[in-house]
């Protein structure tokens, strides 16, 4: 009896072992494959540019000119203005590359920059890393559909590059109301780049001057800030060395056209940007606009990236 008691046991054991290593088995067979290098940048229409989180201390221009990065059937498309932010190329922005994806490499022909390769890791469901070894330097990209990436949001983040991306910003309207003040006599603003990203002219030669004629009498530097509860109102802050500081509530009235409301002297006043300047190139080649390549984005460490709905009219 002893003796059937023991082989019953080792038969058990046995069964329930064979189980166990049978099912190990199974589940290896079955194990689902990652996607592909392709598959995970189509997995998202548009990839934000977290510039902040970059890690490394060199640069790739044509990421850090970009504030969104979409990968097409082979072409590579970026939204590097403010300007006609979610309105160029259906929100894609413009045609700026080509590339190629294979084991997780991405390799990018810019069409100015030139070549530029990247290992590609996917750190969760809707962000990934792009490596590139020649710089050793890593963006991260936080992917989005077009219909919940928050154009408005990045728009108003970036007014301060908004306003760099006319050669001049002409004024075309002063109200009434208000109290005569020194800036009345200033008819031209202009906010330049590069550098740090900060200076500013303005002139008080007569309207319909062109562009390129105008003579900048003061250069100063400026300040774009928030208004807490309010990301669509900014605080316009010019420096005048001789007059103080000048403080304006700017407000976008479209993508041409700002607004300046001056508190001291509760006069309203309206530019209209000349010269738009279009980073990189424009699609349409009979389209006379002036080609910059210099603009970078910077570091904004007191800046919080949250591009959550759209809600700018495209």
């Amino acid at each position: 009896m002893k003796t059937i008691k023991i082989l019953s046991s080792f038969a058990l054991i046995a069964t329930l072992f064979t189980s166990c290593y049978t099912e190990v088995i199974v589940d290896d067979f079955n194990d689902v494959p990652g996607l592909t290098v392709n598959q995970l940048l189509n997995t998202h229409e548009i990839w934000y540019v977290d510039i902040n989180s970059t890690v490394g201390y060199g640069e790739t221009p044509f990421l850090q000119k970009a504030f969104t990065i979409s990968f097409r059937n082979g072409v590579v498309y970026a939204n590097n203005n403010i300007a006609g932010l979610g309105a160029n190329g259906n929100g894609f922005g413009i045609d700026i590359g080509e590339y190629d994806a294979y084991n997780m490499i991405l390799d990018v022909q810019h069409d100015i920059d030139g070549f530029s390769t990247f290992d590609v890791y996917e750190v969760d469901y809707n962000t990934i890393e792009l490596y590139n070894p020649n710089n050793d330097t890593s963006y991260f990209l936080d992917g989005y559909q077009r219909n919940n990436f928050d154009y408005d949001f990045v728009f108003y983040d970036n007014i301060h590059y908004f306003l760099q991306e006319y050669e001049a910003w002409e004024k075309t309207y002063t109200s009434e109301f208000g109290a005569i003040n020194e800036f009345d006599n200033e008819n031209y603003l202009q906010f330049l780049a590069g550098g740090n990203d900060s200076e500013f002219r303005s002139s008080q030669d007569g309207n319909g001057t062109r562009t390129n004629n105008l003579y900048w009498d003061y250069t100063g530097v400026y300040g774009v800030d928030d208004i807490n509860g309010n990301e669509l109102l900014k605080i316009l802050t010019l420096d005048y060395d001789y007059l103080g500081n000048e403080f304006f509530e700017l407000s976008v009235i479209n993508d041409s056209k700002i607004e300046l409301f001056h508190p001291a002297s509760e006069t309203v006043y309206e530019f209209e940007g000349r010269g738009y300047i279009q980073y990189l190139k424009s699609e349409d080649k009979s389209k006379k606009v002036k080609v910059q390549t210099d603009k970078l984005r910077k570091h904004r460490k007191d800046k919080v990236t949250n591009p959550r709905v759209n809600k700018r009219k495209v």
